[in-house]
């Protein structure tokens, strides 16, 4: 017999809510399967089971458990050596979810949900036939991932003096690499060359220009951050998530290009660790793979810069008194108006900008 329990998840991770059971109760299990997927505030995993045997559930979906609870067991096949179910740990449900369920080793026993069909039918007044109206809103709790997104953004707004500047970028120079080498990249590699290892590579260069900006406020203090470790804001069917790409410095496009794509897979499949999402000294949000063409992104905190980047689009510029179209992006940099000046802000982002459309990074 083996127990499932709640994994440590890291320092700051008390418990996790069970999202869904992928096995019944009294289901037989074989290694290696699925049995369970975890969310907490930051993070989801799936558990494996350890062996074979039958599925038994302690902990319903939806309840919270704490970190080390036994949230379900695999009994031997036979049976011979299961042990009677113990009491299990109390746990705690959603906050939005309703009143708590127990905690047993049955399966959750879940309420219908009474909702009115298109097609139903009643009886009216005078026998006639009368259509029951469909629902008119649906109502379900947060995710933990959601409710730290919602509390995160609006700490961003409360408590940093946040300001945008803009500018725009010219991508011919990069379009331009980008088409004579991604044949090369992907033989090479096994991966494309895309856009963001440039950008990250230019903030990188503002950022050891513009100081004031890979800083932070922490009580009455300035915190000045000596490394570039850049944090990419990648959006999931559960919410946006915001992995770290540590000493970008020291990485070369191809290296930063692969390990983007790693943390992206892992990101839409659920499995980023702690490790994966802790620290960052700046974030990079790219809404131009939605087709936004301009926003005013948010804080990340306790950061003081978000870059955000947008669609590509050809306009009409003038180069050389000359009308003529180029690729163009609008640039957007949200910073922390308590720590960094205006100036020093434009300096940034006129850095990013030079250095996207005069690109010398070792490719």
């Amino acid at each position: 017999m083996s127990d499932i329990l709640t994994p440590n998840f890291g320092e700051s991770i008390t418990s996790a809510t069970v999202a869904a059971w992928h096995k019944n109760a009294g289901d037989p299990v074989a290694k290696g399967d699925t049995l369970v997927t975890l969310e907490t505030d930051k993070v989801s995993t799936d558990l494996e089971a350890d062996e074979s045997g039958v599925l038994e559930i302690l902990v319903p979906e939806g309840a919270e458990a704490p970190i080390g609870a036994v949230l379900g067991r695999i009994s031997p096949l036979d049976g011979s050596s299961a042990a009677p179910p113990s009491v299990p740990l109390e746990t705690r449900e959603k906050p939005a979810s309703g009143p708590s369920s127990p905690v047993t080793g049955a399966p959750e026993q879940k309420p219908e949900k009474k909702t009115s069909s298109p097609d139903q039918t009643t009886s009216g007044k005078n026998g006639k036939t009368v259509k029951e109206a469909s629902p008119r809103f649906i109502r379900k709790p947060m995710s933990p991932l959601r409710r730290t997104i919602a509390a995160r953004l609006v700490e961003a707004q409360h408590q940093a003096a946040i300001l945008t500047t803009f500018n725009e970028c010219d991508m011919s120079s990069v379009m331009e690499l980008r088409k004579q080498f991604n044949a090369a990249y992907r033989e090479r590699y096994g991966t494309k060359l895309g856009f963001m290892s440039f950008f990250i590579k230019a903030v990188v260069k503002a950022l050891q220009e513009v100081p004031q900006v890979n800083a932070r406020i922490d009580g009455t203090d300035i915190v000045e951050n000596l490394y570039y470790d850049i944090s990419i804001a990648i959006g999931t069917d559960k919410g946006l998530v915001v992995p770290v790409l540590r000493d970008c410095d020291r990485k070369t496009l191809p290296e930063l290009e692969l390990e983007l794509a790693s943390l992206t897979e892992k990101a839409r499949r659920g499995n980023l660790s702690m490790q994966n999402l802790q620290g960052g000294c700046f974030t990079i949000s790219n809404g131009g793979t939605y087709g936004s063409l301009l926003s005013t992104p948010i804080l990340n905190p306790p950061q003081s810069g978000i870059l955000g980047m947008h669609a590509i689009q050809e306009r009409p510029v003038v180069r050389d008194g000359q009308i003529t179209a180029r690729p163009m992006m609008y640039l957007a940099l949200s910073y922390d108006h308590r720590l960094v000046d205006g100036k020093q802000a434009v300096q940034f982002l006129i850095t990013v900008k030079n250095a996207v459309e005069n690109p010398v990074f070792e490719l």
